[in-house]
């Protein structure tokens, strides 16, 4: 399995392919995330004759789909997304627990809303898609309280607790592990502390 990093300059997001080895036959990949298409990004499809099984979107927020239009301009590729629609392109509907086989991939779905509505984290072997759900250090912006401790209590209970350690490739920003998330983020340590002062100076009424 050979996993290729493209830096999408427009919206400052990362898009990632996921291919076959290098003489494996047949020459399969899927994309995460196609936040914008350009040559480049094409070449590396084309001179390694991947023939594309699948797009993943972590969530249908613009700078993550922005290049979902020059994409099915040139292939006819199936997007799995946990709505049925992303970006006017109908989609393959996802959902919390589902394991999809694109290729010779299987993808599992782990729903972590919050940051968006239609959040999902994919876990591809030992790696795991975060999208905004889960930066290096952070977790992702929300629009109220309600949505953040449902993006924590999703993230703890789905991706968190994961066994083992886990390569962690973010929507935006640099990778990091889940051991490294679990020990030093930051969003992680300040609600864990936050959910202790509240339960160490509960009162009854």
């Amino acid at each position: 399995m050979r996993l290729f990093f493209y830096y999408c300059t427009p919206g400052f997001s990362n898009c990632y392919v996921l291919g076959t080895d290098e003489g494996v036959t047949p020459a399969e990949a899927v994309i995460v995330d196609p936040g914008s298409i350009d040559s480049s990004l094409i070449h590396r499809i084309e001179d390694n004759g991947y023939d594309l099984r699948g797009v993943f979107v972590t969530h249908d927020h613009r700078v993550h789909v922005n290049g979902l239009r020059t994409l099915k301009r040139i292939y006819d590729v199936e997007i799995f997304a946990v709505n049925d629609t992303v970006s006017d392109f109908p989609a393959t509907r996802i959902k919390d627990g589902d394991t999809v086989s694109a290729g010779p991939f299987r993808i599992e779905v782990l729903c972590v809303p919050g940051h968006s509505s239609d959040s999902a984290v994919f876990l591809v072997d030992r790696l795991l898609f975060t999208g905004d759900a889960m930066t290096s250090g952070l977790v992702g912006p929300t629009a109220s309280a309600y949505g953040s401790a449902t993006q924590m209590l999703k993230l703890r209970g789905r991706v968190l607790s994961l066994p083992g350690d886990y390569t962690v490739l973010p929507g935006h920003g640099p990778p990091s592990s889940l051991e490294a998330e679990r020990r030093f983020n930051a969003d992680i340590a300040n609600y864990r502390d936050a959910r202790t002062l509240r339960r160490n100076f509960r009162t009854d009424p």
